[in-house]
């Protein structure tokens, strides 16, 4: 199902759509996806469902905001991005399960320190680079609130759930060098739906 999952985006108006509402920080109507995308509704709907269909996105039923009462109408079809993961390897390959044995063997060794030093060794390169444009390329999606960089998505989502503490430690430890670079600091700053880290100014922001 992965490879006609991925296969999907294939279409430019799919991946359009997928790569708007994926980076959306709210669910996304049909009429809003339409716009985004320069389609009309209708073909934006029918592109929304098959994703929906395929596990790429998630379709919630929901009333829009600011409509309320009887005359209001049915609850309108909002998209987010769906929690599942699709990874494509030819031949089949299984590091998942490699990197979670490692990972709690590591854990139960007590290697953070180690783990740290040489996670360093491996944060994004800048080479002049915007660091946003650095955190895009690694698959962090980062955005700007305010004056601070989130990371809407974790790249090591499903290692960091099961081993909260090595993960994202050895996530901090890769972005405090680059952030640092370009006069960020980088922070853990936990919440659901984001990576554990975020860049300000200061450490305290």
């Amino acid at each position: 199902m992965s490879i006609e999952a991925v296969a999907l985006l294939q279409d430019p108006i799919r991946r359009r759509l997928y790569e708007y509402v994926a980076a959306a920080d709210h669910d996304v109507s049909r009429d809003e996806a339409a716009e985004a995308a320069e389609i009309k509704r209708p073909l934006a709907a029918f592109h929304l469902d098959k994703l929906a269909e395929a596990g790429l996105l998630d379709a919630v039923f929901r009333r829009p905001e600011g409509k309320s009462g009887p005359g209001s109408g049915r609850p309108a079809k909002f998209y987010r991005r769906a929690d599942a993961e699709f990874a494509v390897s030819l031949p089949a390959r299984d590091y998942r399960t490699a990197a979670a044995i490692l990972a709690e063997v590591l854990e139960h060794a007590g290697f953070e320190q180690a783990i740290e030093k040489a996670a360093e060794r491996h944060g994004p390169a800048l080479r002049d680079r915007d660091v946003l444009e650095a955190l895009r390329e690694r698959g962090y999606e980062p955005y700007l609130d305010g004056a601070v960089i989130r990371l809407r998505n974790c790249p090591f989502h499903r290692l960091a759930v099961d081993f909260p503490p090595l993960v994202c430690g050895m996530n901090l430890a890769m972005l405090e060098g680059p952030a640092a670079e370009a006069g960020w600091v980088a922070r853990m700053d936990p919440a659901p739906g984001r990576c554990c880290v975020s860049l300000s100014k200061t450490s305290t922001d």
